[in-house]
């Protein structure tokens, strides 16, 4: 009796460690969310299964900046009025659409993956900074604005891409004193927008 209690809530418990290896979801908030989902079947449970399923076919890194679309090419490499000479580096994705729901910004992207780590032997070449000085010159980039982690990884890698592009271009990063890089996406608009108000020259 016992075995087959366990035998038919099987899926379902393997739903709930699927949902509680999400960030900021425990067992408990994950155990939550499946009994919402289960109740309103419907809803939401059938909707988010075949969008899920769709997103997981199509979903797709822009073979320029890394963005995540579903497209080869994103909108913001696509769209020429983006083509003005600025090129934000950020460190994931998350950074890059909280940047883009400010609408501070109007130039294009360059989303690096990480950040260097001797640690973790992520060196420049897992880090796309090569596409990085390749875009510089064959986008006219005339400003490279570092919008990277405040942490000593973060500033390294700063560091590094202002040594390679020395001379090339101007060079800026956001305000200091601001959370910036992998926090970007908790900041409110205004914060991320005074911090690229504010930027400064790092050259």
């Amino acid at each position: 009796m016992g075995d087959a209690r366990l035998s038919s809530t099987r899926d379902i418990d393997a739903l709930i460690d699927l949902m509680a290896r999400l960030p900021g979801l425990g067992p408990r908030s994950a155990r939550r969310a499946v009994l919402h989902l289960i109740r309103k079947r419907a809803l939401l449970l059938i909707p988010l299964a075949d969008m899920m399923q769709r997103v997981a076919a199509t979903a797709r890194e822009c073979l320029n900046c890394a963005n995540i679309g579903t497209a080869d090419i994103c909108d913001i490499c696509a769209a020429e009025k983006r083509a003005n000479g600025e090129l934000c580096v950020v460190e994931d994705v998350a950074d890059l659409w909280a940047m883009e729901r400010s609408g501070v910004f109007k130039g294009r992207y360059h989303v690096l993956g990480g950040t260097l780590s001797a640690l973790d032997a992520i060196g420049p070449q897992e880090l796309r900074i090569p596409r990085l000085i390749e875009r510089v010159d064959i986008e006219e980039i005339t400003e490279v604005i570092l919008a990277l982690n405040a942490t000593i990884d973060g500033q390294t890698t700063a560091h590094y891409i202002a040594d390679q592009l020395d001379g090339r271009v101007r060079l800026t990063s956001l305000a200091q004193g601001v959370p910036i890089g992998g926090e970007l996406d908790y900041l409110d608009d205004g914060t991320i927008t005074a911090a690229m108000r504010s930027r400064k020259s790092l050259l």
